[in-house]
């Protein structure tokens, strides 16, 4: 009978017993839950047969002393024992974090709050707290600089803080001694790269284009022009929706007008995409100083030497918005 009782115990605690009902199931344990808290989540994603022995066993490996955040992945043959340990060792599976066409903070931290468990109001507060990031350069203005699109792994129960620590890092280790040197090539600094590098990826839609319109930005500076870039209109006015830039906004008083102030706006006016930085760095040299839109709306531009050809261009592009009746 001994035997028979003891191998009932073994089979429930050790053997396979946890089904999940699909494979690769997501079990997400919050940053201070309670251990009533962890077994009510455990006991509704999982089918645990015998609820009792479960516990049991949590109790005695000591499992409500040891609950670790995070997100972890159940498989259908993981035994109670199996289970216990998981959640007890803290060996939580990574969530893929990515964002893009993002142009505030506020946007960026919507988006990473469906990845992480931190939500978009403690991301914002963070982020709108000057003294989080002063010491390592950073202003309100270009602390956006660090958001660089790509595809990051990260443990589901980051906080804001250990996210900006995290991407601090990525952001030093992508200006490495070959980009750095690129941009002093350029009279540029790597805040400045990706100012312009988001202006660029909001101006143009064709791949292709962005190092030759980089190197018409770059003329216009080393003359000292302003900018004169319709995007830095939109986020001056933070209406982007507009897709026709008129003259009575281009009078609107913010730093971010670059029709008014020559050089850079305080800071980026989006998160800079790898390929809008690379095209900064590696600019097409060439002597125009301006470009505009091709009336056929095929996302390509003209480009002009001189403000005569060029207002020809712009003349032609125009019309054709007023034949499509785009007046905003």
């Amino acid at each position: 009978m001994i035997v028979i009782i003891s191998a009932i115990i073994y089979r429930n605690l050790f053997g396979i017993s946890v089904n999940t009902g699909k494979k690769n199931q997501p079990i997400y344990i919050s940053t201070g839950a309670t251990y009533e808290q962890v077994m009510d989540t455990i006991e509704s994603k999982l089918i645990i047969k015998n609820k009792k022995a479960f516990r049991w066993l949590a109790n005695k490996k000591h499992y409500p002393a040891l609950i670790k955040p995070g997100r972890y992945i159940i498989n259908r043959d993981l035994s109670y024992n199996s289970l216990i340990n998981l959640l007890r060792s803290g060996r939580q599976s990574p969530v893929r974090v990515t964002y893009n066409n993002a142009r505030t903070i506020n946007e960026i931290a919507g988006k990473i709050s469906k990845m992480i468990e931190a939500d978009s109001v403690k991301l914002t507060d963070f982020f709108s707290d000057e003294s989080n990031y002063s010491s390592d350069g950073f202003n309100k203005e270009n602390i956006i600089s660090i958001f660089i699109p790509n595809t990051y792994e990260f443990y589901w129960n980051t906080d804001a803080k250990g996210l900006y620590t995290r991407l601090l890092r990525e952001y030093r280790l992508f200006w490495n001694d070959k980009r750095i040197t690129k941009a002093k090539e350029e009279g540029l600094s790597p805040r400045e790269v990706i100012i312009l590098a988001s202006i660029i990826d909001d101006e143009v839609a064709k791949k292709d284009e962005k190092p030759r319109i980089a190197g018409v930005y770059l003329n216009r500076l080393k003359r000292g022009m302003p900018l004169q870039s319709c995007p830095t209109i939109k986020f001056a006015l933070n209406d982007f929706t507009i897709t026709r830039i008129l003259k009575k906004y281009l009078t609107v008083d913010s730093p971010y007008n670059t029709y008014i102030h020559s050089g850079f706006p305080p800071g980026p006016i989006g998160c800079a995409t790898i390929e809008g930085i690379d095209a900064v760095l590696n600019a097409e040299k060439n002597d125009y100083i301006f470009f505009a839109a091709k009336a056929d709306f095929s996302g390509y531009h003209n480009f002009s030497r001189t403000l005569s050809e060029h207002n020809r261009y712009a003349s032609e592009y125009q019309k054709e918005l007023d034949k499509r009746k785009i007046y905003r």
